[in-house]
């Protein structure tokens, strides 16, 4: 098992920063692709970013140029700088854990609580 625990979100205005912190636990892996997925209310689970132990990056449409994924695997930990934010970043983000390097929900099987983030206009 693998635990997975967010931290860093917030509220911030338009054009701000955040970067978000997710600590892994118990049976990690540096094998393991790291991923950052967002939901806003009433929408679905959406892939925001994805790294891979051998330093690939994965990105979706709406979030490149501006967010940034890495991880330190001495300290088990997975970062997402998010930067030029917008109200439409507004969700909550999710860390995941999985064996595949992937956009797609099912193929992570370890998930965080999620971390709230709030841009305002």
């Amino acid at each position: 098992q693998v635990q997975l625990v967010e931290s860093g979100g917030g509220l911030v205005q338009a054009g701000g920063s955040l970067r978000l912190s997710c600590a892994a636990s118990g049976r990690t892996s540096s094998s393991y692709a790291m991923g950052w997925f967002r939901q806003a209310p009433a929408k679905e689970r959406e892939f925001v970013a994805v790294s891979a132990s051998g330093g690939f990056t994965w990105y979706g449409d709406s979030v490149k140029g501006r967010y940034t994924i890495s991880r330190d695997n001495a300290k088990n930990t997975l970062y997402l700088q998010m930067n030029s934010l917008k109200p439409e970043d507004t969700a909550v983000y999710y860390c995941a854990a999985g064996l595949k390097f992937s956009d797609r929900v099912p193929d992570y099987a370890y998930w965080g609580q999620g971390t709230q983030v709030t841009v305002s206009s």
